[in-house]
């Protein structure tokens, strides 16, 4: 790729060319990102939505640099006791737990609170040029006209995970006003059919029209809460009516002479910055790139982080975080010292289910002015719920909540779950020299990490560092992509660790990147997704 002064990179082609589109017309970092996101909502429907969550960094050259996090809240009407009774197992990646009735995965109960348009609408008044009206006409025409299903969303409605966890594709038929839209003939469409949402583009076309607080107090609002109501909802009036993002301090910290700037919890830059810390110890570079040595080392930093979250990271609100103890280089130290010495770290589990639902998409920008956005949002795992007549499906974020009360992700009213998303940036006194992120459940820190070392480490390109063989360790087993070798595999097991190697090629997170060079931006769009990186 020829690198361009401006430039994104999103696992959607026309949501990234959207973004494209309004970089080339004078917009910035900030236009791009919202436009993007909003035909994200539209075209990867079940990944992410008006009614979801998220993280945005975002750094405007010579004004502030800050994340705005949007992380969706449990209802007010939630106890923390109210589903131990209905404990059936916790997913092996330890992001999410299975319950009688899957009460917390699908349906009214798994609902929080709708975060994603608040935040950017907000993002755009605070640091955009364009008025939201204008960025929602790309999203209203492929609501209307349609969109080509792409291999990627076909594959999620055809994926049925293990260990008890719902279907997907009962998540697009369960419900009438659901399946109306995505199975109106009793099937979903096949790769290439066009789905048409023309109720979804009412809505946004509502939205533009009234402004985004007719979906938070207005005539939107009372459509979603006498919804909920009628079918037992958690979310309420109220609830939608105290909807607003956090902004915070970027976390900062460095790696190998480069400072890098992450989200706080409960996203998952402090996961990052852990494990980032423990492997400046090792001369990862000189034991080869996916080499038996190299995964087992980075794997033993990945264990480490995964119980660290289970155990002491969730919302700071309501759980104290030991930030600066887990993102300090001394107790990074501690942990290197322990791999060095052989130790393997166990990840404890409450049983064995199915994995978590990957549902989450992002975008990576910067423009010519120097400004940068990095951008993950989601809907969870998605609700299935669809109010008939709105279009949109709402998130499913209740499935990470820990039952158990007294947890670090225990039940309670108006906390945020954890999430692993972690929208990141290298800066240097130029400015930032690398943007990245990645949608993939617990996946998602293993990815951007992998993506980090690749750049860093290994000297990648952006397409090169996003394009690496992956491999991802949440649990006592190290999962790995089908095009890690397997003599590197045989040599894993001869050490002791236990493998499963995936039929895909990629996997573990869709991470998609852009890097500064001398010459000017290279992107990269993870070859597993269907997305692309387009000069602005």
């Amino acid at each position: 790729m020829t690198p361009a002064r401006a430039m994104i990179a999103a696992p959607q082609p026309e949501a990234a060319e959207a973004g494209a589109d309004i970089l080339r017309d004078g917009g910035n970092a900030v236009d791009a990102a919202v436009a993007c996101a909003l035909v994200q909502t539209v075209v990867d429907p079940i990944m992410c939505g008006l009614a979801g969550f998220g993280s945005m960094q975002i750094r405007m050259e010579g004004g502030p640099h800050l994340m705005l996090d949007f992380h969706g809240r449990a209802p007010q009407a939630v106890r923390p006791e109210m589903w131990q009774h209905l404990i059936r197992g916790e997913s092996e990646d330890g992001f999410g737990f299975l319950l009688e009735g899957s009460v917390n995965e699908i349906g009214y109960q798994s609902i929080t609170t709708p975060m994603t348009l608040k935040a950017l609408s907000e993002a755009l008044a605070r640091f955009g040029t364009r008025p939201l009206e204008a960025l929602l006409a790309p999203a209203i025409a492929y609501a209307r006209e349609g969109f080509a299903v792409r291999p990627h969303v076909r594959a999620f409605w055809d994926e049925v995970p293990s260990g008890g966890r719902v279907a997907h594709r009962e998540f697009v038929t369960r419900y009438p006003a659901t399946a109306k839209i995505y199975a109106p003939g009793g099937e979903v469409p096949r790769i290439g059919e066009r789905l048409r949402n023309p109720d979804m583009a009412r809505t946004l076309e509502r939205i533009a029209e009234h402004g985004p607080e007719d979906f938070y107090t207005g005539a939107i609002a009372a459509e979603i809460a006498a919804d909920m109501e009628r079918n037992g909802g958690l979310l309420s009036a109220a609830d939608l009516a105290e909807v607003a993002p956090t902004e915070t301090e970027p976390l900062w910290s460095s790696y190998r002479g480069h400072r890098l700037s992450t989200n706080r919890p409960p996203g998952g830059g402090l996961m990052l910055v852990l494990m980032l810390n423990i492997l400046e110890n090792f001369d990862l570079s000189a034991m080869g790139h996916n080499s038996a040595e190299y995964i087992a080392t980075v794997s033993e930093a990945m264990k480490i982080a995964t119980v660290e979250k289970d155990t002491r990271i969730g919302d700071p609100r309501f759980f104290d975080v030991p930030v600066e103890e887990l993102a300090s280089k001394a107790f990074a130290a501690e942990m290197a010292a322990r791999i060095r010495r052989g130790e393997k770290t166990h990840v404890p589990r409450l049983n064995l289910g199915g994995e978590e639902s990957k549902d989450t998409t992002h975008i990576s920008v910067v423009d010519s002015a120097g400004n940068a956005v990095a951008l993950t949002h989601s809907i969870g795992m998605p609700s299935g719920v669809v109010t008939d007549g709105l279009g949109f499906m709402y998130n499913g974020c209740m499935g990470v909540f820990d039952p158990r009360p007294g947890r670090a992700g225990s039940l309670a009213p108006g906390k945020s779950r954890f999430t692993a998303m972690c929208p990141t940036m290298l800066v240097d006194k130029a400015g930032p020299s690398f943007v990245i992120g990645a949608p993939g459940g617990t996946f998602i820190t293993m990815g951007v990490l992998q993506g980090i070392l690749n750049a860093v480490d290994f000297d990648m390109s952006a397409l090169e560092a996003v394009s690496a063989p992956r491999f991802c360790t949440t649990s006592d087993t190290i999962d790995l992509t089908n095009r890690v070798l397997r003599r590197t595999e045989r040599e894993l097991q001869a050490m002791g660790y236990p493998t499963r190697r995936s039929a895909m090629s990629y996997g573990f997170a869709g991470v998609h990147a852009l890097r500064r060079t001398a010459a000017g931006w290279d992107g990269g769009a993870d070859p597993g997704r269907d997305g692309v990186a387009i000069p602005g």
